[in-house]
């Protein structure tokens, strides 16, 4: 099994979340040190909060594991991370929402490709209609033109059968 990954293993200025935690920092209001100029967040700021949340995400990852290795399976299930939050409800919460919301996306995109199918079987249906109503109108020009439909072997053979004895009779 693997153990906790220490922080002196960490490379030093290595950052993973950089770019969306100084757009998180400034989308909840992150105090500037210039008033005027409040664009950027302080790189430490950044710094401190990235290393925070990576060690999150890695002792996450690891409670997850330990929880998988102890269930005898080599991979990582989405329910071993919620047994891995289990004591924190609000994470466990927020965990089952963006679940619950996903599979509610899935089926909605699923709905909703069903719905283009029937639609467009329902467009090719009236293009037929119209042009069946156009043909209407038109059907002494169309009538003997086009292609036949071969017969099957028994209905060519008793159609056959059936006009010889009506010439003959």
């Amino acid at each position: 099994m693997a153990e906790p990954r220490a922080r002196a293993a960490r490379h030093k200025g290595q950052m993973n979340f950089a770019a969306e935690l100084r757009l998180l920092l400034l989308a909840y209001g992150d105090p500037s040190p210039h008033p005027s100029f409040p664009s950027e967040p302080l790189p430490e700021t950044v710094r401190v909060l990235d290393e925070i949340v990576t060690d999150f995400v890695l002792e996450m990852c690891h409670g997850a594991a330990q929880y998988a290795a102890y269930s005898r399976r080599q991979k990582i299930k989405v329910d071993d991370f919620r047994f891995a939050l289990r004591r924190d409800p609000n994470k466990l919460g927020r965990v089952q929402e963006l679940l619950r919301m996903e599979r509610e996306l899935k089926e909605a995109r699923k709905a909703f490709d069903q719905n283009d199918d029937q639609v467009g079987n329902l467009k090719d249906a009236s293009k037929k209609e119209l042009e069946d109503l156009g043909d209407g109108a038109d059907s002494k020009k169309s009538k003997g033109k086009g292609k036949r439909t071969a017969r099957r072997d028994s209905d060519a053979t008793e159609d056959t059968t059936v006009s010889k004895k009506r010439k003959t009779g």
